[in-house]
C-alpha cells in the first residue's frame, strides 16, 4: 500500500507519524513544498518579540527523526495538479523546476493555509505577513531595527493581536487597523471585545476599527497608509487580514469544497473522492455544537484530526468527535478565551437560545493578587444545555474556559455547571468558583 501525504506540517505530519506506527511495511511519502516541517506557526508573534531567540525551537520534530521512522520525506516539492481517476500526483521540484509524477493508493491532502494578501501595484519591502518561518525571520529582523519605530498592523485577528504583543515588547509605537467596528469580531462577543480594546487603549495602541485601506504612499518602502478615515505614518507594515486553504491546485477534481476552497471532509476526515483524505487549515472540521462544516484553522484541530487520518489510512476507522474551535490568547496584561458559539453565531441561526454575562473575581478577597473575571455563558433558553462561553480577566481566565468546553461537549446545562463540584483553596478560587455562580444565574 503506498499512501502520499501532500504537505508537512501540523496535520501532514501528525497523520504521517501515526500511520507509519501502525503500518510500518506501508509506503508512506510525505511531499512538502517548503524545507522545513512540523513547525508550529502559532509561537511565530512571540519568536517576532524576543520572547525566545531560536527558530529551531517551534519545529516539533526534526526532519531525520520522520526519515528514521521510515516516512519517505521529500521537502522543497510542490504538487501542482491531482488526477483522481488515475490516482497520479504532478510535482514541481522548488530549485531545479524539474515536473514529474507520482502516482498513489491512498491520498492525504494536508496543504494548510496561506496569508490573504490586498492587492498592490507594487512590491515594499517593509511589507510582511507572519505565517510561516520565513514570514517570522523577516519580521524579527525588520522590527527589531531602531528606525522601525512607527509600526501598522492591519488586521483585528488572532495574528494582528497577537503581533501587537510583540510590537509592545520591542516599545514600538503601533496602530492597528480593522475593517470592522471590533477587534476579534469574528471570535469573541461584544462584552469581551469591549474589555480587549480598553486593554489595548489602555497601553497606548493605536486602534483604527471600522477603517479600510484605500492606498499605500512610498516607492520602494511603504512610508504612509491613507484609509478613508485618517492618514498614518509608517516604518514597518504587517499585514494579517486572515488565511485562505491552499487548495487552488485541486480545480480540475471532484473533490468537494467549500466557497472559501476549504476541502470538505466527514468525521474520518474522507472527501468527497474515494481514497482521498484531508485535514488542517485546508479542511473543514465539524462543529460539534451546529454539526455543521465550519472552517477554523486551528493547531488544535488539525493536530488531532491528522491522527485520526493517519489511523483511517492504515485502515482503523477511528472517528473524529468534532471541535469547538475552543480558542485563547494573550492581549498585553489581559487573557481571553472562547469556545462554542458565541451570541452573534447563535442568533444567526436563529437558536432559541438565552445569553448571560456576569463579573466575579478569580480567588478570595483575603488573599494577595485577586483579580475581576469575566464570563459570559450561551444557553438553549428550554433545556439549559450550555452551547457557548467566554471568558477574560488579567489572571486565571483562560484555563476556566476548558471546563466550559468540557461541559459543552458533555452536554451539561446550566444547573449542572452551577453544582459543578470545582477545586477551591483561597490562592485559587472562591468557595463558588465563577463558573458555578454563572451557572446558577443562567436560568
Amino acid at each position: 500500500m503506498k499512501v502520499v501525504i501532500i504537505g508537512g506540517v501540523a496535520a501532514g505530519m501528525s497523520a504521517a507519524a501515526k500511520l507509519k506506527r501502525i503500518k510500518p511495511d506501508y509506503e508512506v511519502v510525505v511531499y512538502e513544498k517548503t524545507d522545513i516541517v512540523s513547525f508550529g506557526a502559532c509561537g511565530l508573534p512571540y519568536y517576532v518579540g524576543d520572547f525566545f531567540h531560536d527558530s529551531n525551537m517551534m519545529i516539533a520534530r526534526e526532519k531525520s527523526k520522520f526519515i528514521e521512522s521510515g516516512i519517505d520525506l521529500k521537502t522543497l516539492k510542490e504538487v501542482i495538479d491531482v488526477d483522481t481517476v488515475n490516482k497520479t500526483l504532478t510535482i514541481k521540484d522548488s530549485v531545479t523546476e524539474e515536473i514529474f509524477t507520482d502516482n498513489y493508493d491512498r491520498l492525504m491532502i494536508a496543504t494548510g493555509a496561506s496569508s490573504i494578501m490586498p492587492s498592490l501595484d507594487k512590491s515594499y519591502e517593509n511589507l510582511t505577513t507572519l505565517k510561516d518561518m520565513n514570514d517570522g525571520i523577516k519580521l524579527k529582523d525588520l522590527i527589531n531595527k531602531k528606525e522601525n519605530s512607527n509600526i501598522v498592523i492591519i488586521g483585528a485577528g488572532f495574528i494582528g493581536i497577537e503581533t501587537i504583543e510583540a510590537a509592545k515588547k520591542l516599545n514600538k509605537n503601533i496602530h492597528l487597523i480593522g475593517r470592522s467596528n471590533r477587534i476579534l469580531s469574528k471570535v469573541f462577543d461584544k462584552e469581551i471585545t469591549d474589555l480587549l480594546e480598553e486593554e489595548l487603549r489602555k497601553n497606548n495602541i493605536h486602534l483604527h476599527l471600522g477603517e479600510t485601506v484605500e492606498k499605500y504612499i512610498g516607492d520602494s518602502k511603504i512610508e504612509k497608509i491613507i484609509t478613508n478615515k485618517c492618514e498614518i505614518d509608517c516604518d514597518l507594515v504587517v499585514i494579517a487580514i486572515g488565511v485562505k486553504p491552499n487548495t487552488s491546485f485541486l480545480k480540475n477534481t471532484d473533490i468537494k469544497m467549500l466557497p472559501n476552497g476549504a476541502i470538505i471532509v466527514d468525521e474520518c476526515g474522507r472527501t468527497s473522492v474515494e481514497n482521498i483524505y484531508s485535514a488542517g487549515d485546508c479542511a473543514t472540521i465539524k462543529n460539534i455544537v451546529t454539526n455543521e462544516d465550519m472552517y477554523a484553522p486551528l493547531a488544535t484541530g488539525a493536530n488531532k484530526l491528522g491522527r485520526i487520518v493517519g489511523e483511517n489510512l492504515g485502515d482503523i476507522n477511528s472517528t473524529f468527535p468534532g471541535s469547538l474551535a475552543s480558542s485563547c490568547i494573550k492581549v498585553l496584561d489581559m487573557e481571553a478565551a472562547v469556545t462554542g458559539i458565541t451570541e452573534e453565531k447563535a442568533k444567526s441561526l436563529n437558536l432559541d437560545y438565552k445569553a448571560k454575562f456576569i463579573t466575579n473575581y478569580n480567588q478570595t478577597h483575603y488573599y494577595p493578587g485577586r483579580e475581576k473575571l469575566f464570563v459570559k455563558l450561551i444557553y438553549d433558553a428550554k433545556t439549559k444545555v450550555i452551547l457557548g462561553g467566554q471568558i477574560a480577566g488579567y489572571k486565571d481566565a483562560v484555563q476556566r474556559a476548558n471546563v466550559i468546553a468540557t461541559a459543552i461537549t458533555a452536554k451539561m446545562t446550566t444547573d449542572q455547571l452551577g453544582m459543578l463540584d470545582l477545586c477551591y483553596a483561597p490562592p485559587f478560587a472562591t468557595t463558588w468558583d465563577v463558573l458555578n455562580v454563572i451557572g446558577n444565574v443562567s436560568k
